[in-house]
């Protein structure tokens, strides 16, 4: 294979002597050939099982005969929306249009469609319907049955339908796209290929595919009940499993059905390690040199992607529907092979920005089962308490660090993508506390305890505030031992379903204890799949299907978030107006313990008491778009992520690290 860019323009097909495609890769993001890019991967792994993939990157959405630039292709088209899903890309959670797109050449938005995929396969089926479209990416996999959408508050109908797509492709891609490039090229018609692990496909009749199927309610029921769509949901969040996951079916008025397959495998460690060592140039196109680049490939153009999947289990995240809780990982050999390589480039510093994936201190399953019988569909890892069948173990991450520390010509390697603190205190061995306090943080370590009322917690599915408070002990007195001095940086969510004013209160009362206000606070993001989203519009928590409180009145979320931020004279009135409502008058009041005063004062006030100075958390910018992981983490714990490929997709771990676009954006990381 060549290491060189796929092509993007029939120039390009001629100089590699080819006059047609297999396949043509429709995106909705810029063209970066990186193993954190979804769609790179995707194209890369097709084009080592001997297919001829070209790329068109943003085409004009406007104009049908844009996605024709490169000829019929002799397979089929592949349409993905990018490593983000377009609204969230393209809409704060306010719903007002971000300013920037950093998988545009030169941060420019517009460059793509909202609903990305949707427009994106229609203009494929307008221009050229004879040919199949197989769509995938993050978009896809998260609405890959009828589905709640919070830009247009209302039920949509599963994305394969809206986009005319004859496949979706949803997850981790790499072994669905491969086999059903294959089932194409054998000539088996795209309508005959129903047993993909890892697809969803349209049927006229559902009583041929399997006694065992789970038929859930119907889009019209989910459409006009709340109740029935929350059942439905958790129906589907049970089976995420690859190993335990049934097949569903979906009906959509009286003669067409929806039918996902269970998910596909984890890829071994071998396989891992083939798809990151694939020729990819790890750069943008040429290009987009003269527009300023792709903002996007700053944070990972010097990171490495250790491990996929997450079972963390974040309410808020989306990282279960769409990489699984298994962990898969690559070897020591292939991300020191990577590293050593990184450090040949002209451009490297000395500094790897990141060892990590949506949660960086998972290396293996969370137990010996679930390479066996897959992950318990009615219990989490970590959630409420650790399970008793936890292997909390660091020893191999511990391992790959030390050998990536002494690798010639590194100078720091650090991690970024986000840690598990109960997962690091359930390890007794407390040799990766040391380390990454000693090696691996410049002065401070974000982590997410995210809020600190139980109540609110419980709904976050994120461990209660006493676990955050040993972790913070522990933190501090290891460096205590290392004679270092670092901070802490609390990520905090304001107006999570469950969270009530005296919920908001009690946060500020704790923030006002640590002497921190953050610059930035994050408002919950209700995006696709999530059970904190399904939630929000259903009022129903559908792990118990009991009622939830849930902050939609924009004052009000207008008021959580400005407890959060009490010290800014800007939020005065707000503050003052939610303290009064909570019953919380007594926090108003020149005494120490208050967050106001009784009127706004000329020079400010709130300042951090003097005797807290000592132990504040580090006053830094907040990640504004984490909801992911996508984090994100795209999560990323988006932003991730933190934060992996996907069939047609983006990589999870840079879904958790691109700043306001992307965390990980479909994951905070968590």
């Amino acid at each position: 294979m060549m290491r060189d860019f796929l092509p993007i323009s029939r120039d390009d097909m001629k100089k590699r002597g080819w006059d047609e495609l297999d396949f043509v890769y429709v995106i909705g993001d810029a063209y970066v050939d990186h193993p954190s890019f979804g769609p790179a991967i995707i194209s890369r792994v097709l084009e080592a099982h001997g297919y001829k993939v070209g790329i068109i990157s943003q085409p004009d959405w406007k104009n049908d005969q844009s996605v024709m630039a490169l000829g019929v292709p002799r397979l089929g088209f592949l349409v993905s929306a990018g490593n983000m899903d377009s609204m969230v890309n393209h809409y704060t959670v306010s719903k007002k249009r971000r300013h920037q797109d950093a998988f545009t050449p030169g941060g420019v938005y517009g460059k793509r469609p909202d609903y990305a995929a949707v427009v994106y396969g229609n203009m494929i089926r307008r221009a050229c319907p004879e040919k199949p479209i197989i769509v995938g990416g993050i978009e896809a996999s998260l609405r890959r049955l009828g589905h709640y959408d919070y830009w247009s508050n209302k039920i949509r109908r599963s994305l394969l339908i809206e986009s005319s797509a004859d496949l979706l492709l949803y997850g981790m891609g790499e072994r669905s796209i491969v086999e059903v490039a294959d089932a194409l090229d054998s000539g088996i018609d795209v309508s005959d290929i129903t047993w993909v692990a890892g697809s969803v496909f349209k049927s006229k009749k559902a009583e041929d595919f399997g006694e065992e199927a789970i038929m859930l309610p119907t889009f019209d029921e989910i459409a006009a009940d709340k109740r029935k769509y929350a059942e439905s949901f958790y129906i589907q969040y049970q089976n995420t499993d690859p190993f335990s996951g049934k097949r569903m079916i979906e009906k959509y008025g009286a003669r067409m059905y929806v039918i996902q397959n269970p998910p596909a495998k984890p890829l071994s460690e071998q396989e891992m390690d083939d798809v990151y060592d694939l020729p990819y140039v790890r750069d943008y196109h040429p290009s987009y040199k003269a527009l300023g680049g792709v903002p996007a490939i700053e944070e990972i153009k010097f990171s490495l992607v250790s491990n996929r999947g997450c079972f963390g289990g974040c309410s808020f995240c989306a990282l279960t529907f769409h990489q699984g809780r298994i962990i898969q990982t690559r070897s020591h050999e292939s991300i020191v092979k990577e590293a050593a390589a990184l450090t040949k480039r002209k451009d490297f510093k000395g500094y790897i920005h990141d060892v990590g994936g949506p949660t960086a201190n998972f290396r293996h399953p969370a137990c010996k089962h679930q390479l066996k019988r897959g992950a318990c569909p009615n219990k989490q890892c970590l959630f409420p308490k650790p399970c008793s069948q936890l292997q909390a173990d660091h020893k191999d991450y511990v391992t790959l660090l030390r050998k990536l520390r002494a690798l010639p010509g590194i100078k720091k390697v650090f991690i970024r993508s986000g840690i598990r603190f109960d997962y690091l205190l359930a390890d007794k061995d407390k040799t990766f506390l040391k380390e990454l306090c000693q090696y691996h943080i410049s002065g401070q370590l974000k982590v997410a305890p995210e809020h600190v009322s139980d109540a609110v917690l419980d709904k976050m599915g994120k461990p209660h505030h006493e676990v955050y408070v040993d972790f913070t002990k522990q933190y501090k007195k290891m460096n205590q031992r290392l004679g270092m001095d670092q901070y802490l940086v609390p990520y905090l969510m304001s107006s999570h379903p469950g969270s009530e004013l005296k919920d908001a209160v009690t946060l500020a009362e704790y923030i006002r204890d640590l002497g921190y206000m953050p610059e930035q606070v994050q408002d919950f993001y209700p995006t696709p799949s999530t059970l904190s989203t399904c939630m929000y519009y259903t009022g129903l928590d559908p792990r118990t299907m009991t009622p939830v409180y849930v902050p939609k009145d924009p004052h009000e979320k207008d008021m959580q978030r400005a407890l959060i931020q009490y010290r800014d004279p800007k939020n005065y009135q707000l503050v003052k107006e939610a303290l009064i409502k909570a019953g919380r008058e007594d926090l108003i009041g020149f005494d120490s313990r208050c967050l106001i005063p009784p009127r706004p004062m000329q020079h400010g006030y709130g300042k951090a008491p003097a005797q807290n100075r000592n132990v504040r958390t580090n006053n830094t910018k907040n990640n504004s778009s984490r909801n992911g992981k996508f984090s994100s983490r795209n999560n990323s714990r988006n932003n991730s992520r933190k934060r992996t490929t996907e069939n047609i997709s983006r990589n999870t771990s840079t879904n958790r690290k691109k700043g306001s676009q992307s965390e990980k954006a479909h994951r905070r990381h968590e």
